[in-house]
């Protein structure tokens, strides 16, 4: 099966092209299939001064769409003559590729040397290079192609053999994806979570390729249960759950929900769940953000800041604390420390940081929306304050600033309280929206206003039961639909599920709508009132 899927998908043309006059590139490819070896032997020139000292080698991979080209450059001496066979062979991802004079022979043989003598940008360390990964290819090369292939079949790849199990299954595979495919091409994917993530199982969606799968059981206290207004948040092949609201049978009174302090870490590698350190104070429905450190995308770097938060449960519409701490927590540490606090209560907030990418460049930590002091509507029904303004603290060069107030961000009478807000990252900035009923609204930092941006091509008769999320720097609004009678719905009827899952997608640079309908795997409809979602890159 192995060698059928490496000719079927592997078995392409290889194209090097290099830039010294003369001078000829040979590759040999060989795949096996039962007894026979065949030999693919390619060979072009390109004119260019003797004295040019760099060789571009660009290695096109015309399998499928999943695999886009792949370039790099190359520094050797300038030769003395261009007429001389070069002894050093090029070495790209440890294929055998050997340069000779034009007027040598053309039977090739190709010389053999060590990866780690390879000083190559795209030279590959695993620990384990034994195990053969695609029968006639080197190691590092057969883990560049199979890097290509998207996260939601790795599962069913590591069914093929041991290799192909290791692999799929190490660290180094989510480093070759993070350093060698673009950020376009990578995995973007929707995790999921309809309830408490230790009693019901969390999921993570696809939409490129429509693939759902379920995730295992958070670690379960016997002690609580109940556990919802928990923040989720992605940082390199982890995703924390954080705090929450829970009913502890150890308090009393039994009916009366308490924070949580607990903080739990998923690996996409090894597929389980870590305890990490609790947070200094318990808190649910919570700002919080995450903040890299270093461009290497390095599992122990960043960390992770929360701010305000209370007690609120889902159970009840109003009551529980607020509070206005702060505290981060130092991923390569493993400890939290606080910091300066907000500059008053507020719960119920929504968190997410703006800067000039990754790096130690400067940053900015928002807390926009949520609920501060509550009044009371004829002295018995509590009504909750709503903020119209925002607090924002700033990170430069890995320190901590103070915390500076941003005002009204809306008129008075305008609308009742903030909505769900996605934050769409690219390379110049970061963009802000808002889901206000059947608007996207987008925020402009210059006036502090939002601006209208689209509308709803669907409306949403229940704006509370919309999920919105930024993935891939598109707008995902999504709803849970099992009707019938539109366009939409005579295409739901195609599935067997009475429920489906219907997604409008928006991209804002492009400024056009498309449509995504999936069934998912859930025995019940999502309430996007309780369920808690975020992104991650795989």
């Amino acid at each position: 099966m192995v060698i059928i899927f490496a000719r079927h998908v592997i078995c392409c043309l290889l194209n090097y092209s290099i830039t010294p006059d003369n001078w000829a590139l040979f590759v040999s490819l060989s795949t096996k299939k039962s007894h026979h070896r065949s030999h693919a032997v390619y060979n072009k020139s390109v004119t260019c001064p003797p004295n040019y000292n760099e060789y571009r080698l660009t290695l096109h991979l015309h399998t499928t769409h999943l695999f886009p080209p792949i370039s790099c450059i190359k520094r050797y001496p300038n030769s003395s003559s261009t007429n001389q066979i070069q002894s050093n062979p090029i070495h790209f991802c440890s294929t055998n590729v050997s340069i000779s004079s034009s007027s040598s022979s053309s039977s090739s043989h190709m010389n053999h040397q060590s990866p780690s003598s390879s000083s190559s940008s795209l030279s590959f360390h695993p620990q384990n290079q034994t195990l053969t990964l695609i029968p006639g290819l080197p190691y590092d090369l057969a883990a560049l192609i199979l890097a290509f292939l998207p996260y939601s079949h790795h599962n069913k790849l590591k069914s093929i053999c041991k290799s192909w199990k290791h692999f799929f299954s190490s660290r180094f595979l989510h480093s070759i994806r993070h350093k060698h495919i673009p950020i376009s091409k990578i995995s973007h994917l929707l995790c999921i979570f309809p309830q408490d993530p230790s009693v019901s199982s969390p999921y993570i969606f696809d939409p490129q390729s429509r693939a759902w799968s379920n995730l295992p059981l958070m670690p379960c206290n016997p002690h609580v249960y109940g556990l919802c207004n928990f923040v989720t948040i992605s940082h390199n092949s982890y995703v924390y759950v954080l705090g929450g609201s829970l009913f502890d049978t150890r308090s009393f009174p039994l009916d009366r929900p308490s924070p949580s302090s607990s903080v739990f870490r998923y690996d996409f590698v090894s597929q389980t769940w870590d305890s990490l350190p609790p947070m200094l104070s318990p808190r649910g429905s919570f700002a919080c953000a995450a903040v890299s450190k270093s461009v290497s995308n390095s599992d122990n770097s960043g960390s992770i800041v929360v701010a305000g938060g209370g007690s609120r449960h889902t159970m009840f519409g109003a009551a529980g604390s607020r509070m206005s701490s702060v505290e981060m927590y130092d991923i390569g540490r493993n400890e939290w420390v606080a910091l300066d606090g907000l500059p008053r209560f507020r719960a119920g907030c929504v968190g997410f940081m703006v800067g000039n990418g990754d790096g130690d460049g400067e940053k900015e930590f928002w807390v926009m929306g949520g609920y501060g002091e509550s009044r009371t509507i004829l002295g018995v029904f509590p009504v909750d304050e709503y903020y119209r303004d925002a607090a924002v603290m700033r990170f430069k060069n890995g320190g901590v600033g103070k915390w500076r107030g941003v005002g009204d961000m809306w008129e008075e009478g305008e609308r009742r309280q903030l909505g769900r807000i996605a934050v769409v990252d690219d390379a110049a900035s970061s963009q802000i929206f808002m889901l206000d009923k059947n608007d996207i609204l987008r925020y402009d930092m210059t006036s502090n206003r939002w601006l209208k941006e689209t509308t709803l091509p669907k409306r949403a008769l229940d704006e509370s039961a919309v999920g919105f999320v930024a993935l891939n720097g598109e707008l995902h609004v999504m709803a849970s639909h099992n009707g019938a009678g539109s366009v939409e719905n005579r295409r739901l009827r195609r599935h067997k599920r009475s429920t489906s899952l219907y997604l409008q997608i928006y991209n804002p640079g492009k400024k056009i709508w498309r449509t995504l309908i999936t069934t998912p795997p859930f025995q019940q409809p999502l309430d996007f009132k309780t369920t808690v979602m975020c992104t991650i890159r795989l």
